[in-house]
């Protein structure tokens, strides 16, 4: 009787692991890896014991026992309370160039080789040149602006 038990919780044991590394942390592996080691030893232990016929009923009865239940865990949606149901669909630095345009002058605060940091107004922003070398403290002009990039030239 207390071999069953030791089977039985290893089975268990192994199944509960291998469906928590398929829903909850996927791609970890070590936790999948040690949901088969429970389960495989379970299995052989017992076919030492039982002998062949109890262990091979032993085998089948877990591969379709562990079928359904990934079956189940995914068809049913039994896992969607512990999922996120909310989404972000903001973005990094949205709006962080509003106020600045085409031809805006500043100074730079870094050297630019060629990315670097200059003030303009009061802000400071990350920009960049066009392969230029500008050394800090030279006023320059803003000359285009892409989605979070900022091109000056040095103004002479």
């Amino acid at each position: 009787m207390l071999m069953w038990i030791i089977i039985l919780a290893l089975l268990l044991i192994g199944l509960g692991l291998i469906i928590v590394e398929l829903v909850f942390i996927p791609g970890t592996t070590v936790v999948g890896l040690l949901g088969l080691i429970f389960t495989g030893t379970g299995v052989i232990i017992s076919y030492n014991h039982f002998g062949s016929d109890v262990g091979f009923y032993v085998l089948i009865s877990t591969l379709v026992t562990t079928l359904i239940a990934l079956f189940y865990s995914f068809r049913t949606g039994a896992w969607t309370r512990f999922s996120l149901k909310s989404s972000s669909d903001s973005k990094v630095n949205e709006g962080i160039l509003n106020g600045l345009h085409i031809g805006d002058e500043g100074i730079t605060i870094s050297t630019l080789r060629p990315i670097g940091k200059a003030e303009f107004g009061t802000e400071t922003f990350e920009v960049k040149t066009l392969g230029n070398y500008v050394e800090q403290g030279q006023r320059v002009k803003i000359t285009q602006i892409y989605s979070n990039q900022i091109v000056v030239e040095p103004i002479n």
